[in-house]
């Protein structure tokens, strides 16, 4: 990434892997906006995993054309979105819309995980729906921009990770 430009980066990773929080803290250190990718859901697929069924991929692709439309929006002046992009295809679909766009994988292992979605309150997704999610999970591969950092410390020092992953390239 350019020194002078701002980054452009997808948190990426399974509900309960620390997206919104580390994404918060790393735009705030980039000094770039932030924008929640459960934010861009339709209410029926809110509904729909609220009742505890999975998401398809034709539920899933407005959802991720109105996170295109916003990474391309910010691609000069960058900007961070948490989104799952669980799948290879979903993060080609991003990156059509923004091609300098930077993927962090937030990777910890299912345990902790599980542990995360179980402690939290007021989120629609239930931790039944985990399995499905690292079902579907893709690794990036060599041919994606981004990294993956651990996420078994506090948010601050994965989000520290993250800027050095962000930063480094």
């Amino acid at each position: 990434m350019s020194h002078h430009t701002a980054p452009l980066v997808v948190v990426m990773g399974v509900s309960g892997s620390g997206k919104t929080t580390v994404g918060r803290l790393l735009a705030r250190h980039l000094d770039v906006p932030y924008a929640e990718g459960d934010d861009f859901h339709p209410a029926a697929n809110v509904a729909k995993m609220r009742a505890g069924h999975p998401l398809d991929d034709e539920d899933r692709r407005p959802w991720l054309d109105e996170i295109a439309r916003w990474l391309a929006g910010h691609a000069d002046g960058g900007g961070v979105v948490a989104c799952s992009a669980l799948k290879r295809r979903y993060r080609a679909r991003l990156a059509s819309a923004a091609p300098r766009v930077f993927f962090l994988h937030l990777d910890g292992s299912p345990e902790l995980i599980a542990a995360r979605i179980t402690a939290r309150r007021g989120h629609f997704m239930p931790p039944e729906l985990l399995r499905t999610q690292l079902a579907d999970f893709e690794p990036l591969g060599d041919d994606e921009t981004g990294s993956a950092v651990p996420i078994d410390g506090t948010p601050q020092e994965t989000a520290a990770l993250a800027r050095a992953a962000v930063t480094a390239t």
